[in-house]
């Protein structure tokens, strides 16, 4: 069945649900991309570019555990494994034997992981804004910058936390529909869902699992050279273990650059597909 309109789905994994927002024809010969959103976001950010993204294959954006709908970790501390292990269980339960990747901000951590853990299961990698994770920070400075979010969290509240962080996300060309659209959904944020994740980055190292990544995996890294949250030095790193890796800069983008600049990021993800 075809279809461009944005739909949402859930998927009941008996000691777990999983949900999110799909969109295209499921019956495209196309691998579905899949799309994992950042620690302070949610699959409903990624509804500006879905239908840039969706018009010859399927698209799926999940809620990662402990967002929206989607069960949280069971482990009070989770890494990245424990993502990646429920994101294949997804993969599963809806059928997908190869997909292509895409993963924004904390969810390039997630991507990062399970395609190290399972590259058969790709097609390509694209990371977005990447995190890099805390674990090669000195450790009293990952400490501090895990209890300063967690603090925040506490004492702000969701919306508080949104209202303070949620700007520094996007850059100088965000419309005033964008910043609103950040600070929204971050704002929906469910305080334990976050806090997990919260710990997931602190204890992440991307680079660590990039260098475990077949050589011949097609791979994308596209970044805002206006993002002050994972700025380019960050995503050039990536970009420097990986010879043949498509570095893509989005001018005057920010973090959050699919919100913010949609058209130009479903361009470079579609040409990168082939699209």
């Amino acid at each position: 069945m075809a279809s461009s309109s944005i739909e949402p789905f859930r998927v009941d994994l008996g000691d777990r649900i999983v949900d999110g927002l799909a969109a295209g024809p499921t019956g495209s010969t196309r691998p579905p991309l899949v799309l994992l959103h950042g620690i302070g976001s949610a699959a409903r950010s990624f509804e500006p570019v879905l239908p840039l993204l969706s018009g010859g294959r399927r698209v799926i954006a999940w809620n990662a555990p402990g967002y929206g709908g989607s069960t949280a970790p069971a482990a009070d501390d989770p890494d990245a494994g424990d993502y990646a292990a429920i994101l294949l269980r997804l993969l599963d339960a809806l059928g997908l034997a190869r997909v292509d990747l895409l993963g924004h901000s904390l969810g390039a951590i997630v991507a990062a992981r399970f395609s190290a853990d399972h590259p058969e299961r790709l097609a390509s990698l694209t990371l977005a804004s990447v995190a890099l994770g805390h674990a090669r920070l000195d450790p009293a400075k990952r400490n501090a910058a895990l209890a300063a979010r967690l603090a925040d969290l506490a004492d702000l509240g969701p919306r508080g936390l949104a209202e303070k962080r949620g700007p520094r996300l996007l850059g100088p060309d965000a419309s005033a529909a964008a910043v609103r659209a950040v600070v929204d959904t971050m704002a929906a944020i469910d305080p334990d869902g976050y806090a997990r994740a919260s710990r997931l980055l602190a204890g992440a190292d991307v680079l660590a699992d990039m260098a475990r990544l077949p050589a011949d995996l097609p791979l994308m890294v596209v970044y805002g050279d206006a993002d002050v949250v994972t700025p380019p030095e960050a995503n050039r790193q990536v970009v420097a273990l990986r010879p043949g890796c498509r570095d893509i800069v989005v001018a005057r983008g920010g973090h959050a650059i699919y919100v913010e600049k949609p058209a130009e990021f479903a361009a470079a993800v579609n040409d990168f597909l082939g699209v």
